[in-house]
């Protein structure tokens, strides 16, 4: 049969069957996890949808949370969950694995969280700074003046 292996999941696709492997959901990227990960990942969620309106949907291999712009992602791990967190700075503590500049005014900041109990303060902390530094309106500098030409 006439068919092809999709570049990006390794599945194998039959000719004219409908295929999109960049389309999941929460529960197919939580179904497998142990039950300390599973416990860390409801909580996670619960304290971030508690922060207020916003949009959480899954995207390929990560579950989004974002106002008007994504302020943190989860991709669950098999044993750990990855939380990257936007935020006006880097982090400097030791639940964070890494920091880096992502644009001219953010920072991702990498955590693992291996269990329920490791969502709390700090942490939790963190995603209410996130959810607020996204929400917040943008400043916009004020346009350079053109230095006069002399004559």
């Amino acid at each position: 049969m006439a068919g092809r292996e999709c570049f990006h999941c390794k599945q194998w696709v039959e000719e004219g069957e409908a295929h999109d492997c960049w389309t999941t959901t929460e529960s197919a990227l939580t179904k497998d996890l142990s039950v300390d990960l599973r416990e860390a990942w409801e909580r996670l969620r619960e304290t971030a949808a508690d922060f207020g309106e916003q949009r959480i949907y899954a995207s390929h291999n990560s579950i989004m949370f974002s106002r008007t712009s994504c302020y943190f992602f989860v991709r669950p791990k098999k044993s750990f969950l990855e939380v990257c967190v936007f935020l006006p700075r880097a982090l400097k503590a030791p639940q964070v694995r890494r920091a880096a500049p992502s644009s001219k005014v953010k920072f991702y900041n990498l955590i693992q969280i291996r269990h329920r109990d490791e969502v709390e303060a700090p942490i939790t902390d963190w995603l209410q700074e996130a959810y607020d530094f996204a929400g917040a309106p943008t400043t916009t500098p004020a346009p350079k003046k053109k230095a006069a030409k002399k004559k």
